[in-house]
């Protein structure tokens, strides 16, 4: 029969159409399966919408809000352009980015919110902010109103003090007035220092950074207690920027040399670490912040990012904090971790 199929040519047209029907079955199961594996994608996205409100919120408006800060040198501040810039601020952008993946929204809009040590839980808190990465301590009590990401930045609490103060550690502040600024980790720590230690001091409270700076210059205070790298940054610049820029005490500062007026002094009282704050409970969008830290501290582009922002100049006078990286740091790029340290 073969042989009669072969003389009219059959056969092998038959044979032809078999390898044919096969691969065509073969390309349908590939097909269906890529299809089926992106239905599965898709579906994974959509259930991580759903569970989160703060994505669901992106999705809606097509917009992404994050908090920015004025005066946060060299983390997240007010260069002179129409943006924020700073190393937290960058990292922010990178995670807005991976939202944007996330959620599949090429068009993703990225509003920037001023926000102040004083607002900034609120603002994260009542939604009006989605994302706020500056200079936010991630403590436990802190647990309570917000979630952070990993960490990004590991530092110590130190005092600024007129060069000269016979305050040298944490210690020389009993009896005496000392000053920090509102809404920070270091108000809540110096009050409870106070009752636990007995220490009889004074505590100010300033309203911004560069008011705390002023409060040290003027002798208002003997020291201004704050994170480690503010406190660099003050001494780099002259002057921790005002919030308000162009005030007559942001002015007279910056005409003195911050190397000569203060001092840095005091053991770290404590380790902490910074983290960027999310909506409470949010795991979808923690589960993305933190995979793109984490990916950015293995990888080396946050250790790029640091010597960027701490061990060059930057904007916008072009100082340099020379800040070199401290062994925590390292430790931590190489074990991303969220977890605080008081």
């Amino acid at each position: 029969m073969e042989t009669v199929l072969k003389c009219f040519g059959i056969a092998g047209r038959s044979r032809h159409h078999a390898r044919a029907a096969r691969a065509a079955r073969s390309l349908s199961v590939t097909l269906g399966g890529a299809l089926a594996c992106a239905c599965i994608l898709a579906g994974a996205a959509h259930a991580q919408e759903l569970e989160s409100p703060t994505l669901r919120k992106i999705r809606d408006t097509g917009t992404i809000v994050i908090g920015v800060r004025e005066a946060a040198v060299p983390f997240s501040y007010m260069a002179g352009g129409a943006h924020a810039t700073g190393y937290s601020y960058e990292i922010a952008q990178r995670i807005a980015g991976a939202v944007r993946d996330s959620l599949q929204l090429p068009a993703l809009r990225v509003r920037e919110l001023i926000v102040t040590p004083q607002n900034r839980i609120t603002l994260v808190q009542n939604g009006t902010v989605d994302l706020e990465c500056s200079t936010a301590t991630h403590t436990h009590e802190r647990e309570s109103d917000v979630t952070f990401s990993d960490s990004i930045f590991v530092f110590g609490v130190r005092m600024l003090v007129k060069r000269g103060s016979p305050v040298r550690d944490f210690d020389d502040l009993a009896g005496r007035t000392v000053v920090t600024t509102a809404g920070t980790s270091e108000e809540r720590m110096l009050r409870r220092w106070n009752v636990e230690h007995a220490m009889n001091m004074h505590i100010v409270v300033a309203k911004t950074h560069g008011d705390s700076v002023e409060a040290v210059r003027s002798g208002r205070a003997a020291a201004f207690v704050m994170d480690e790298p503010l406190l660099h940054a003050a001494l780099a610049t002259g002057y921790v920027a005002s919030e308000t820029p162009g005030s007559a005490v942001a002015q007279s500062a910056r005409n003195m040399n911050g190397a000569q007026a203060f001092a840095i002094v005091g053991g770290a009282a404590r380790p902490a670490v910074y983290g960027c704050m999310f909506r409470r409970g949010d795991v979808a969008f923690k589960r993305i912040a933190d995979d793109t830290i984490a990916k950015m501290e293995r990888s080396g582009e946050a250790c790029a990012l640091y010597r960027r922002w701490f061990e060059m100049p930057i904007p916008p006078a072009g100082v340099n904090l020379d800040y070199p990286m401290s062994a925590q740091m390292k430790a931590l790029f190489a074990n991303p971790n969220d977890q605080p340290l008081d």
